[in-house]
């Protein structure tokens, strides 16, 4: 039984790990952390979340449940996970990370972890999402020099901090490492007045923000005569959540390395 502890428990995608883990039969929930200083240190993780008490309380530091997990979860802020991940680097333990917004430099500091943690580290956690990452490599490579325009559309619920999101940014990647092209490149994510008319090896990325949408995108491979739409949509935080929780039961086997959920569920060949 892989022992799971989740950071930033008292948030919305916190809860719904905590009831994700409640219905897996190979992981357990064994703690949950959140802010310093936060009133709700203390209150039960199971209370919390809305499924009932679990005799598993919340605490303000890692260092306080350091002997009672394998696994940590954390789908918070850079910074937040890169301490986090140094003290499981420090302690001998395993990560599962789904923060997205980091910077070059933050994602250098993150995978000069990979020799030290085993971790997996991926800008989204869906089953469905991972399987279309495979599908966009597909059709990137039939089509993309073909003259087929390439744009990125995704859209969120009006709290999320960054833009595009990482969902957003992996497809694009995907995608461009199909056709031999870089982001840093082609990728054009401002599009403002007089910007002058679409050049053939850029891929575009369209940003909404609004009220509740859990997250939505879609990859769009459009020519004269015909328009080709990859879409993955998400209802429901669940789905993020129970793919981070197959992840850290499939992490606390493995050795020290940076994977992601290509190898989680084998789609790296």
């Amino acid at each position: 039984m892989t022992r799971v502890a989740i950071v930033g428990v008292a948030g919305r995608m916190g809860r719904t790990l905590v009831s994700a883990l409640e219905q897996d039969a190979g992981a357990t929930l064994a703690g949950g952390i959140v802010e310093p200083g936060s009133s709700l240190a203390g209150a039960d993780i199971g209370e919390l979340a809305g499924v009932g008490k679990r005799g598993v309380t919340a605490v303000d530091s890692l260092a306080a449940i350091v002997d009672d997990f394998d696994v940590l979860i954390d789908f918070t802020a850079p910074q937040v996970t890169l301490a986090n991940l140094a003290f499981c680097a420090e302690h001998g333990k395993r990560m599962v990370i789904g923060t997205t917004g980091m910077s070059d430099d933050e994602l250098a500091q993150l995978d000069s972890y990979r020799d030290r943690v085993p971790m997996v580290f991926a800008p989204n956690m869906s089953v469905g999402v991972n399987l279309t990452l495979k599908l966009l490599e597909t059709a990137a490579r039939a089509l993309g020099d073909e003259g087929y325009d390439i744009e990125v559309i995704e859209a969120h619920h009006r709290h999320k901090v960054d833009a595009p999101s990482g969902t957003a940014i992996k497809m694009g990647e995907v995608v461009a490492e199909s056709l031999n092209r870089t982001l840093k490149e082609h990728g054009v994510f401002e599009r403002v007045g007089q910007c002058g008319p679409r050049t053939d090896k850029e891929i575009g990325f369209a940003t909404v923000r609004a009220g509740d949408i859990v997250g939505e995108h879609t990859v769009m491979f459009a020519t004269e005569g015909e328009r080709i739409e990859i879409t993955h949509k998400a209802s429901s935080r669940m789905t993020f959540a129970k793919g981070a929780v197959r992840a850290a039961r499939w992490v606390a086997g493995q050795e020290c390395g940076r994977y992601d959920m290509q190898d989680v569920l084998a789609l790296n060949g």
